[in-house]
């Protein structure tokens, strides 16, 4: 029997980014395909049966594969340079918690199923938890197959490259029918936990939040002929716009707003761009707000451009309202973990596309320092040993 320590041991090396620091794993990268091959190969070893269906979900069944069963599992994907736990935490707790059923002698009355969703970051594609999204319908099927990535690449054709049929890409009425409960347990992304007490907490909800593109064009130029008063430079505006995001969201209480990738065209250093792309992140936990937070935001780029000789535009690439995790289900789970707390995130997870169509449930586990994205993610060995613990209690008691 494994521990969660020694499963995330046993792939520390997989998707290792010598640049940003910690792990770049995007989904249908060589470090993604490994970690795939890891789970199929560790499922495998707990004698559990693997399956991947037509959206690229993995399956891995104990018992046969049949509708109303409890289903758990999560990412393995990552940002760039993100942290260790991020998704892997609660697969590998999945795997664990499994040992320690069959360490019991305990045999699920139902059927559970361990799952691994792709793109829940959407680092390569730009729309996070693809895979659930498509699972379930909450994407259109046309629009995710055409998203494309750094590269140009369509999802449609790496989706093909890496064994799917597109045509059969899309909402799958069939797989979402064998969930009948899905629990998710996940590194916790703030502080919520804290230093001392609990180990774990029972999610309460997740924050509205999406992504948005914001493009400024202007007039590309040669960076050493072009005067400075004839310049329309949306690299300048680009740089007020990241300032007026800051700003607008710090005067509204809760709000969160982030610009974590700009890209400008051509790139050359020595040449003015011809337009610049941001992507903006935006959370609030009233969809009311955070609808007229991208309001404020675009308003602003607007102004801002304008006095630059620049356009603006504006795209919503993705939005999900704010989520509240099944009631029923996360009593139950509270009353399986007693002295656990509960809390709610600002951070997206597939439970929380889920929780739309199927009851959902999240349980966290501590990141002391509060930092996720980041190399400096962490869990001590104790409390991720305490997680798998806590989830094996959770998938005991719903079975």
């Amino acid at each position: 029997m494994e521990t969660v320590n020694q499963l995330l041991s046993s792939i520390q090396d997989v998707g290792r980014d010598a640049v940003r620091g910690g792990y770049s794993r995007a989904v249908y990268t060589t470090p993604e395909l490994d970690l795939r091959q890891w789970f199929v190969e560790q499922a495998q070893h707990r004698g559990l049966d693997v399956e991947t269906d037509r959206n690229g979900i993995m399956w891995a069944w104990w018992g046969k594969p049949q509708e109303g069963a409890l289903v758990t599992g999560s990412h393995l994907d990552s940002v760039p340079g993100g942290g260790a736990f991020d998704g892997p935490l609660g697969v590998a707790s999945a795997l664990a918690a499994v040992d320690i059923l069959k360490a019991r002698g305990f045999q699920p009355p139902r059927s559970l199923a361990v799952t691994v969703f792709p793109e829940e970051e959407g680092s390569r594609f730009g729309v996070a938890c693809l895979g659930s999204r498509l699972l379930t319908g909450a994407i259109d099927t046309d629009k995710a197959l055409n998203l494309r990535d750094i590269n140009g690449d369509t999802f449609a054709d790496v989706a093909g490259a890496n064994g799917l049929d597109p045509r059969h890409i899309g909402p799958d009425p069939v797989a979402m029918a064998r969930i009948g409960d899905f629990v998710e347990l996940h590194v916790e992304q703030g502080r919520g936990l804290g230093q001392d007490g609990p180990a774990v907490a029972v999610g309460s909800s997740i924050l509205g939040h999406g992504r948005w593109k914001i493009s400024v064009s202007g007039q590309g130029n040669h960076a050493g002929t072009t005067l400075m008063a004839d310049r329309a430079d949306p690299m300048v505006a680009a740089a007020q716009i990241v300032l007026a995001v800051r700003e607008t969201a710090a005067r509204q209480p809760d709000a969160r707003a982030t610009v974590g990738r700009l890209t400008p065209v051509p790139g050359g250093t020595n040449v003015i761009a011809s337009r610049v792309d941001l992507w903006l992140d935006a959370r609030h936990p009233d969809d009311a707000v955070t609808a007229q937070l991208i309001e404020g935001i675009y308003r602003a780029a607007q102004d801002v451009a304008a006095a630059e000789g620049c356009t603006v535009t504006l795209t919503e690439e993705s939005y999900s309202d704010t989520v509240h995790f099944d009631a029923g289900l996360s009593r139950r789970i509270t009353g399986l973990l007693p002295g656990a707390p509960v809390l709610a995130t600002g951070a997206g997870h597939d439970a929380g596309v889920l929780a739309g169509y199927v009851p959902s449930a999240m349980v966290f586990v501590r990141n002391p320092s509060g930092i996720s994205h980041s190399p400096e993610e962490y869990v001590a060995d104790e409390d991720a040993s305490a997680g798998a613990l806590a989830l094996a209690d959770v998938l005991e008691g719903l079975l």
